[in-house]
């Protein structure tokens, strides 16, 4: 009799448990749906400008240290660094380089940087 109610016990404790879970899951679930379609619907924030945003217009070759380095077509604002060295370049181009050589597009910069990186 007694091992009866052990496992009448047992039974009910594993639906009991079983019935939590599945709830769970459930609103698991439910939450992760909700947040997948409020992060898909939300704009991007709108950050205020502070007046010095402006087109890039190009960029602009340099040697420093013996290394070819961009800057952006004020020749002011750093780039990118490259591992290109000036002396494995052609005499033409090290001296349009030695003279800063300006490139109009992202397109052509990553050209030239790939037809002389290493």
């Amino acid at each position: 009799m007694k091992h009866r109610y052990v496992i009448g016990f047992l039974i009910s404790m594993v639906l009991l448990l079983s019935i939590l879970d599945i709830g769970y899951y459930m609103s698991y679930q439910i939450s992760r749906k909700n947040t997948i379609s409020n992060s898909s619907t939300e704009e991007e924030p709108n950050l205020p400008a502070d007046g010095q945003a402006t087109k890039n217009e190009g960029y602009y070759l340099v040697a420093q240290n013996g290394y070819i380095i961009v800057y952006l077509s004020d020749k002011e604002t750093f780039f990118q660094y490259t591992n290109i060295q000036l002396q494995d370049l052609p005499d033409a181009v090290q001296e349009e380089i030695k003279s800063g050589k300006a490139i109009k597009t992202t397109k052509e910069l990553y050209a030239f940087l790939e037809n002389y990186s290493s």
